[in-house]
Order: C-alpha cells, then sequence, then structure tokens
C-alpha cells in the first residue's frame, strides 16, 4: 500500500528546471532509495515534500489525501520529516532541546527540563548513544555526534515517512550500523524511509526499492534486488561505467620528491614516516579520529608539526612553514570540507581556480579578467564542470561540481605534490568517476599524490601503496596488492599491532 506519491513535480529556479517531471510511489514500511547525480533533483525534491519550498506544477498525495505543506512545521504535522546532509542544528542550545524542538514539554507554561532531558535521554539511549548526555550544549560535540542527535530528533518526531539526505556522511561505521538498525525498526514499525546516498553498498543493505533521478526527472525505478549496480550507474549518469577505476600503468622506478620521518603534531598525530615517489598515487587509509587528517594538514602548514623532518625533491623543508611556502614548494592541497575550508564560496569558479597562482593570469600586478576566463574555461572544459559561463558563484553548483573546482584549482597552480583529503566525499558516481580519470592523468604526468580516504574501494581501486592510521602512527607503507579490507581493517583498530 503505497503512503507517499508523488506525479510530475516540477520547480523551476528562473531558467534552471531542477525538476522538469519527477513521479515516485513509496510504500508503507518500506526503505525508498533515492539515487542520482549531484545536481539530478534530488535535495530539491526533498525540500519539496518537507515543505521547505513549494513546486511549479504535479501533485503529491501522502495516504491517499492531497499534500501541500505551506511550511516545514506543517510537513511535520503532517508526519514527514527531513534529515539534512547539512547539519540542522542550533549550537546553543542543549542536545535534549535540539531532539524535541517543536515537541516541548512544559509545566505551567515553562519548560520542564528534567521532562525535556528525560525523553531524550530515551531517544538516544534506543539509538545506542547512552553517552551523548541530553543536557550537553550540541555546539561541543563532535560532528559524528551531532550526526546522531539530528537523526534522534527525526525519530523523536515519530514521523510516518523520515527523508533521510545523505545521513550517513559524517558517520563512522559503528554509527552506519547502528543507524541501519534503526531503520529497520521504524520499517517493523510501518514508517517509511525515503533514503538518498551515493553508496551504491549501503543502497544494497538498506533498501528495498529505488528510484533513479537524472537532470531533474525520473528515469527508472523498481525493487532493489533486480537491478545491478552497473544498470543504476548508467541510469543515473545516461551513459554506460564499466571501470570506474581507470586503468594505470604499472609504476616504474622513480624520484622520490617527498621525504618525511618521524613527524607528530599533537594531540592527533603521534609518528608517520614515508616517501612519496613521483607518478605515485599513496594512499592513507584509517578510522575516523585516528589522525590521517592531521597528518596531510601537518604537512601543508595548516597545523603545527612538534617534531620531525620534511624534505622536498630531495632538499630539507622547513617543519613548520605556512601554507604560502608550500604552495611555493609546489604542495598543493584539497581539504576534507569543502564548504567551510575548501572553496571561497562568495567567489566566482573562475576567482576560486585561479586563486592559488594568480600569477598565471596576471601582468605586472594586474588581474586579466579575460586571461583568467580562459584558463577557467579550459579546466572547466577539462572536467566536465556543469556552469553556464567562468563567473557563476560556487555556491550555486552542486556538491559534486563544488568539488571538481578544487581539482581545477591544484591543476591550474601546477602542483607537484598533491595533498587530497577525501577528495570524492559526498558526491556522485559521475563526478568521482571524472575525478579518478584526473587523478589518474596526473599521476601519469609525474605528479606525486597523497590521498586519505575513508572509502576502501576508492582505495584499492587507485593507490600503488597504502598505509594505514591507527591511534595517530601510520603504519609501515605496503604495496597496494599485499593489503586485504581486512588486514586494512585490523591495522585500522591496531589489532595485533600494538
Amino acid at each position: 500500500m503505497s503512503i507517499l506519491e508523488l506525479r510530475e513535480i516540477t520547480k523551476n529556479f528562473g531558467a534552471t528546471a531542477a525538476l522538469a517531471g519527477v513521479s515516485l510511489n513509496v510504500a508503507k514500511g518500506e526503505v525508498h532509495a533515492l539515487i542520482g547525480e549531484n545536481g539530478a533533483g534530488k535535495s530539491t525534491l526533498m525540500n519539496v515534500l518537507s515543505g521547505a519550498i513549494r513546486p511549479d506544477t504535479g501533485s503529491i498525495l501522502l495516504k491517499g489525501r492531497k499534500y501541500e505543506p505551506t511550511n516545514t512545521l506543517d510537513a511535520r504535522k503532517n508526519g514527514i520529516t527531513l534529515i539534512h546532509q547539512e547539519l540542522m542544528l542550533a549550537p546553543h542550545l542543549s542536545v535534549a532541546e535540539n531532539i524535541l524542538m517543536g515537541m516541548e514539554k512544559t509545566r505551567f507554561g515553562w519548560l520542564d527540563p528534567r521532562k525535556l532531558n528525560e525523553l531524550a535521554g530515551k531517544v538516544l539511549v534506543d539509538f545506542g548513544h547512552p553517552d551523548i548526555q541530553p543536557s550537553v550544549p550540541v555546539g561541543k560535540l563532535s560532528v559524528s555526534a551531532q550526526q546522531v542527535v539530528e537523526i534522534c530528533r527525526a525519530i523523536a518526531a515519530r514521523s510516518e515517512v523520515i527523508l533521510m539526505d545523505e545521513p550517513t556522511s559524517s558517520l563512522p561505521r559503528r554509527d552506519v550500523e547502528r543507524l541501519f538498525e534503526q531503520i529497520k525498526k521504524l520499517k517493523a514499525a510501518g514508517i517509511s524511509v525515503v533514503y538518498i546516498s551515493h553508496f551504491l553498498e549501503e543502497i544494497r543493505e538498506i533498501a528495498d526499492s529505488f528510484t533513479v533521478l537524472r537532470d531533474g526527472v525520473t528515469v527508472d525505478s523498481g525493487k532493489i534486488t533486480d537491478v545491478t549496480d552497473a544498470f543504476l550507474i548508467s541510469k543515473m549518469v545516461g551513459r554506460d561505467v564499466n571501470d570506474l577505476f581507470p586503468q594505470r600503468e604499472a609504476l616504474k622506478d622513480a624520484q622520490t620528491v617527498l621525504s618525511v620521518q618521524n613527524m607528530s603534531a599533537p594531540p592527533m598525530l603521534e609518528s608517520a614516516s614515508f616517501e612519496l615517489r613521483r607518478g605515485e598515487v599513496f594512499g592513507i587509509a584509517g578510522l575516523m579520529g585516528s589522525g590521517r587528517s592531521s597528518l596531510i594538514r601537518a604537512l601543508f602548514g595548516l597545523e603545527k608539526a612538534d617534531s620531525g623532518t620534511v624534505s622536498i625533491e630531495g632538499k630539507p623543508a622547513r617543519l613548520n612553514a605556512v601554507p604560502g611556502n608550500r604552495i611555493t614548494n609546489g604542495l598543493g592541497y584539497v581539504s576534507e570540507d569543502r564548504k567551510i575550508e575548501g572553496l571561497g564560496l562568495t567567489l566566482s569558479i573562475a576567482d576560486n581556480i585561479t586563486l592559488t597562482r594568480y600569477s598565471a593570469c596576471s601582468k605586472f600586478g594586474w588581474l586579466s579578467r579575460n586571461k583568467q576566463d580562459r584558463q577557467a574555461a579550459d579546466l572547466i572544459d577539462d572536467l566536465t564542470i556543469k556552469a553556464p559561463d567562468t563567473r557563476q558563484s560556487v555556491s550555486q553548483l552542486s556538491g559534486g561540481n563544488q568539488q571538481k573546482v578544487t581539482i581545477a584549482r591544484l591543476i591550474h597552480q601546477d602542483a607537484e605534490i598533491l595533498l587530497l583529503d577525501e577528495p570524492t566525499r559526498g558526491i556522485d558516481i559521475g563526478s568521482k568517476a571524472q575525478i579518478y580519470q584526473t587523478i589518474a592523468e596526473l599521476a601519469a604526468k609525474g605528479k606525486a599524490i597523497l590521498m586519505v580516504s575513508s572509502y576502501l574501494p576508492e582505495l584499492f581501486g587507485m593507490c600503488d601503496k597504502l598505509a594505514v592510521m591507527s591511534r595517530g602512527r601510520l603504519s609501515a607503507p605496503r604495496p597496494i596488492a599485499e593489503w586485504t579490507p581486512e588486514l586494512v581493517m585490523q591495522a585500522s583498530i591496531g589489532a595485533g599491532t600494538r
């Protein structure tokens, strides 16, 4: 029995058609996966369902009745709650106040903190997180703990349809498993979940059915067990993607361009030693909080190193240099957080791409807009960045296209050593394939690439060598052929190594 039906939903923003004819049918008590590339219209559709925006045309039925929410509170009252990809919490309020926002318990017209904490505490315990105290301000929690609070808020609302937009993007695997356990409980209670994820293995693990969007249109739907991953990918990108990871030639003897010995950067990084060669893709695996990002940030001068030595192109380099020095040394950096650190969101695509090497498009200290636009346009074409022109604000691009801009900046900078921290986090399959191809091409040109990733298939598909970070210590690097996913996990949790 259907609980939610959408028929030919459209939504235009000026000349841009975000939704151009979306139809969707969600059964009661099922997990329905909404799949598509960044920019396909998934988040816009979620905003329509949650009452944040109104569609231009089309109809929605909720439990057989016309559904036209006027705002998000109205949608919530009707039994639909959205968990956003970007956290939507009030950091100055407590965990309990965030979880029960709009459902607060009062006593004689006053908030009842004791009852509030008691109810929120029960939700947290049921979700497997008694460690999160209801009275603690949300702003003091880690990102993964804040994501747990966001999920618990939807659970507390007892909605009949819960919309989850990339809910696992900031969660470690153990919390992903707890979320899936909770989703199974929701299903058993007859609650439906519309689930957006770029990880097909997640979708296969949790979803019953699927709908694929491409360019704002429904292109296919059905039971998830009836289709292959290759079929889903081809529907998402509009073409066959037979090899997600490009073929690369075996690495021959090459010059060492970066040597790091006994580097420490307390409190996260205790010790790391490795060598990176020209034309090599060197992967670093490990759990969140293991010190992976601290290593890359310390190398680029964003965190203070306490001890160790660094050599670049065979010459000793300052241990604690500022990022400007590292750029001069030939290093380029992609942050794991493109919105906070990786991009100037209010700047244009051209400004972002040329930011670390304005000298290439200036003369006598004056920036040439024409030269800047030409250089940016070439990279937009090379990386198939979807944008009307070089002057569009980066904030208006989809996540996948924003990430391509960060990679385009390194290419424009002509960096010799690329430090990539989660280079494909939160982006679609098509954008991932493009970035993998670009990384392979850069390596073939002799660039040296150090890549941190939480996604093991990415590391095994792209890397020549791999090391694992555990509790702030980097393991000895080994050729990728000597690793298995099981060995990586054992090394990540320190089993048998300490």
